[in-house]
């Protein structure tokens, strides 16, 4: 793990706002050039880095999950359908969809 200047990796969160968490993003690709992909969600499309996923098997139509612009994992359509039901129904009860 890479450390900040003068700070030693601890494991642990030490942001003032508490517990913090990543959040990656089903996207159904759409097309690729060697390590880069079109992939797109509930009508949005972005460039998607595939290189940490160079060892698994991806196609035009797989689902992968998405953070900070890398494609972390390949998930099934039913895992990336389910991901934004839960992503939908937090927007619908947070009052912000």
């Amino acid at each position: 793990m890479a450390r900040a200047a003068g700070r030693a990796y601890t494991g642990r969160n030490t942001s003032p706002r508490g517990n913090a968490m990543c959040l990656a993003i089903p996207m159904q690709i759409q097309n690729i050039d060697g390590f880069l992909a079109r992939a797109e969600a509930k009508g949005v499309e972005r460039e998607v880095n595939l290189f940490m996923l160079q060892g698994e098997p991806l196609a035009v139509g797989d689902y992968v999950m998405v953070h900070v612009g890398y494609a972390i994992q390949k998930v099934s359509e039913q895992e990336a359908r389910s991901s934004w039901e839960l992503f939908d129904q937090i927007l619908d009860e947070s009052g912000s969809a």
